[in-house]
This record gives structure tokens, sequence and C-alpha cells, in this order.
């Protein structure tokens, strides 16, 4: 029994559902700003190439005897580097070979083609004729 000034039972679920809501819109909010900050520490921690670097060559630590590293190897794999970085960066989109297929997929599908081809001329025929024996065996049997 609903008294006079007293919310129905629809108008108390649809408050709860509001309330329920806003707590969740305010948590994913609050969640995307966690992410954010944690995204921002996280690439102010990177240490990018050109520092490193310039920290190789500012000189030694007053403690160590010498650099652990000779020059040539350095300048290698610094080299190395740069040229991943070069490739790590947004570019050119992957090649398309055909609709929806990377050339990567197209390397996959010619080294697994013979693989198939082997499997198949190996086990499809007897598989077919199981198949056909079966399904004779199967339409003979309601004849009888």
């Amino acid at each position: 029994m609903q008294h006079e000034g007293e919310p129905s039972v629809e108008e108390i679920l649809a408050s709860i559902k509001k309330v329920i809501a806003r707590d969740n819109r305010e948590e994913a909010a609050e969640l995307r700003r966690k992410r954010n900050e944690d995204r921002v520490s996280r690439s102010e921690e990177v240490l990018e190439l050109d520092e490193a670097a310039a920290l190789a060559d500012d000189g030694e630590d007053a403690d160590s005897d010498g650099p652990l590293i000779r020059k040539e190897s350095l300048n290698s794999m610094q080299s190395s580097l740069e040229a991943l970085a070069m490739l790590a960066e947004p570019g050119a989109r992957p090649q398309i070979v055909r609709s929806g297929e990377t050339s990567l997929e197209g390397l996959v599908r010619e080294m697994l083609r013979p693989m198939l081809a082997t499997w198949l001329d190996d086990n499809l025929p007897p598989m077919v004729e199981r198949l056909v024996a079966a399904e004779i065996a199967r339409i003979a049997g309601k004849r009888g």
C-alpha cells in the first residue's frame, strides 16, 4: 500500500539505477585518470637514445677503471638501436597483398601450402571413402 507523498516502487528503482549509473561513470573516470597518470609516469622513465649516448660520452664514473665497452661496440649498438627505433615509429601502414591480408600472412600461407597439400594427399582420400561408405550404409539401411 502506498501512502500519499511516498514514492512508488518504480520511482525508487529508477532513483537507484541513476545512483548506480552515476557511481559507475565516476569509477570509470577515476580509472581513466589513473591510467593516464601511469602512462605519463612510465613515459617519463624512458631513457631516450640521445640521453644514453650523452651519458656514455660524458666520461667515466669517478670509481671506475674505464669503460666496459669499446667505442666501436657502443657505436654499433647505438646504430642498431636507432634503426630499431626508426622501425618502431608509426610510419607507412603494412602492405596489403590481398584483401585483409598483410605480407606476413602471405608468407605464412606460402610456407603452409606444401604442408597442407601433403596432408590432404595423405588423409583426404581415406576420409572421403570412409564418409561415402558410411552414407551409403545409412541410405541402404533406410531402404531395408
